[in-house]
């Protein structure tokens, strides 16, 4: 069989500048990846890197030639774990590039097969959690009416970042503008240990799910010591990066936070969920802000999450990309029956 590999680096406009305690963001350089057969099908994915994890769309676009050579010399589609164990031999680091390239791969795979990629894993897509939507960090009036509009747009699962020090302020905003929306938090490793502990108090007085990466993900003790003493459930996000980071998190929180753009691929994610329910934690998939041609991808796995956070497209102005239908947060994985990971160009129909 003959592969050919082709990327492209794209770069989207958000629809408002996001922000969190690390930064702020104004658009979103993605790598496309176009993986196509004899036959002239083709799977897509995507590459949304993070600096925070040393990548860069550079990085992406330097080491995917040797990635892709990889892919055309195996020749097979539905090799998947030769492919996954070879792009790590190629390029051990740099996961975003290795997760364009594992999601292209399933795309076509499934393609070939002419099955959703959740039916290939045998998953029921009606068990997909509602996705979050995101509301960055701002001026508080801008906050409030933000969260406002997300819940007229029909989401009633918001994530507020913080980690600043008006974050009662943000909190309390937010509480009136949505007051029966289910509500999380990301503090971005922006707190103290203590500092997190205290908050977690009047947090849960305003009903809040869970805190999401409270401290920096280098200070293991620090997560430990919040998770021991939280009046709230926590996530490790950061914390949470490859499959070996799964024991050393179980005694540290609750929830194990996986993005696709950490795990390198759509294989590896799998085991992490494998590890962490094996450890007794709940498992959310999250996202960088992304196209539709990785959000995809990630949204198949729906059916194996306890809570989704796959808003990235979403907070796109534009996307050269459609994906599976979130209406309202729902992860409609059964509306559509695509092929593949259910990414399209956006002027197809």
């Amino acid at each position: 069989m003959t592969l050919k590999t082709e990327f492209e680096r794209v770069s989207f406009p958000l629809e408002n500048p996001f922000t969190i305690a690390r930064g702020t963001q104004t658009d979103a350089e993605n790598v496309i990846v176009r993986i196509w057969d004899e036959a002239g099908m083709t799977g897509v994915g995507g590459a949304a890197p993070s600096t925070h994890y040393g990548e860069t769309a550079d990085t992406v676009e330097a080491v995917l030639p040797g990635l892709l050579d990889a892919v055309e010399r195996i020749g097979d589609p539905h090799a998947l774990h030769e492919i996954e164990s070879e792009l790590v031999t190629v390029v051990n680091d740099n996961p975003a590039a290795r997760a364009a390239v594992s999601i292209a791969v399933h795309d076509l795979a499934a393609k070939r097969l002419g099955v959703p990629l959740h039916r290939l894993w045998g998953l029921d897509p009606t068990a997909a959690p509602e996705t979050s939507y995101t509301v960055g960090l701002d001026e508080t009036e801008r906050v409030r009416e933000k969260a406002a509009a997300a819940v007229d747009a029909g989401y009633s699962i918001l994530k507020v970042k913080l980690g600043t020090d008006r974050d009662r302020e943000l909190i309390d905003a937010v509480r009136e503008a949505a007051p029966d929306a289910r509500l999380r938090v990301d503090a971005n490793e922006a707190w103290t240990p203590r500092e997190a502990v205290e908050k977690s108090e009047w947090l849960a007085e305003r009903d809040i799910e869970f805190v999401e990466q409270p401290v920096p993900a280098e200070d293991a003790e620090g997560l430990r010591f919040v998770y021991e003493r939280s009046a709230l459930p926590i996530a490790a996000d950061e914390s949470c990066v490859t499959l070996s980071d799964i024991p050393a998190i179980a005694d540290r929180c609750d929830i194990a936070n996986l993005k696709l753009m950490k795990t390198g691929g759509l294989l590896e994610a799998r085991r992490m969920i494998a590890a962490a329910r094996a450890h007794g934690l709940e498992v959310m998939c999250g996202c960088m802000i992304e196209s539709n041609a990785s959000i995809a991808a990630a949204a198949q796995l729906g059916p194996l999450l306890d809570y989704a956070d796959l808003d990235g497209s979403l907070l796109l102005a534009e996307d050269s990309y459609d994906g599976i239908g979130m209406e309202n947060g729902e992860i409609r994985l059964g509306e559509q029956e695509r092929a593949g990971t259910g990414a399209r160009p956006s002027a197809e129909q």
